[in-house]
């Protein structure tokens, strides 16, 4: 539940919470948040950035008050992704604004703290669980509906540290049909049942390659593994995204597909994954779906 008296960038209960501790800033920030999602990968190289990416822009066309979280630290992506360029900047009382890719979608990773974007991240786990965590209660958030957080491939550092940051957050995971990447999934899966995270779903990517002369989908990968293995393991199937070469592209230049192709069967198919995710998290509300 958002905090009904936490108004405003500064509002009197942060204060109050701020004396009191992080991690009572923490929660703070936390409680203004309505939905928290973790985007995560058994394994690189199945467009995971770019799931989350769309996902986040996909719900803030829809109106949604959104936030998207790069937590990537070693290999950030989203910034250019999505053109975004130059440092963050900082308030009077020290909070750090997230960069603002329209009104309503709020975008932060860190490579928008460095002067120079190209330099390694060489960084312990201790250290990134603290950078993790002012992400969060550094970061002037505000009242947000989705908090889309971009989590680096496997189960180390990062997905643990959210884990105990935020426990209510909901895991999204994402795979390609081939049994390689599954095998690494089913690894994320069970991680997520250790620690105790909400498994929202698992969204299939690059089901098929969409060919824009002849308008068919070739089955590159295969298709249909990553809805078999959701059903083995019980949990639910999100839907699939096709490969497209407009949507590389589009990451290339810093400008996503869902600007300028709303009929393109990629945009469609994100559309049916974001209602599909939206579903999903009202079924955890409603007690539809086991805890």
């Amino acid at each position: 539940m958002v905090d009904e008296s936490c108004k405003g960038k500064s509002c009197a209960t942060c204060e109050k919470r701020k004396m009191e501790g992080e991690d009572q800033l923490l929660r703070c920030k936390l409680d203004r948040i309505r939905h928290k999602i973790i985007v995560m990968s058994g394994k690189g190289g199945v467009g995971k950035s770019s799931v989350a990416v769309y996902l986040a822009y996909s719900l803030a066309l829809k109106n949604y008050q959104v936030g998207l979280m790069d937590i990537d630290l070693h290999g950030p992506s989203v910034p250019r992704m999505l053109g975004l360029k130059g440092l963050l900047g900082v308030t009077a009382d020290q909070q750090v604004m997230p960069n603002l890719y329209r009104s309503n979608f709020k975008v932060v990773s860190i490579e928008s703290m460095l002067e120079n974007r190209d330099a390694a991240v060489i960084w312990r786990g201790p250290i990134k669980h603290g950078v993790i965590k002012q992400f969060i209660a550094e970061i002037e958030w505000g009242d947000l509906d989705f908090l889309i957080i971009d989590c680096p491939p496997g189960t180390g550092d990062e997905p643990l540290s959210i884990a105990h940051l935020i426990p209510e957050a909901h895991a999204l995971i994402v795979t390609t049909p081939q049994q390689v990447a599954l095998a690494d999934v089913r690894k994320s899966i069970n991680f997520c049942f250790k620690v105790k995270l909400n498994v929202l779903g698992v969204v299939e990517n690059m089901s098929g390659l969409y060919c824009p002369h002849c308008n068919q989908f070739i089955p590159i990968f295969k298709t249909g593994g990553g809805e078999k293995m959701a059903l083995e393991m019980g949990i639910p199937f999100l839907g699939s995204l096709p490969f497209d070469p407009a949507v590389v592209e589009g990451g290339d230049i810093g400008k996503p597909i869902l600007e300028t192709h709303s009929d393109h069967p990629f945009v469609k198919a994100v559309d049916q994954v974001t209602v599909a995710v939206i579903q999903a998290l009202d079924g955890f509300a409603t007690g539809l779906v086991a805890h």
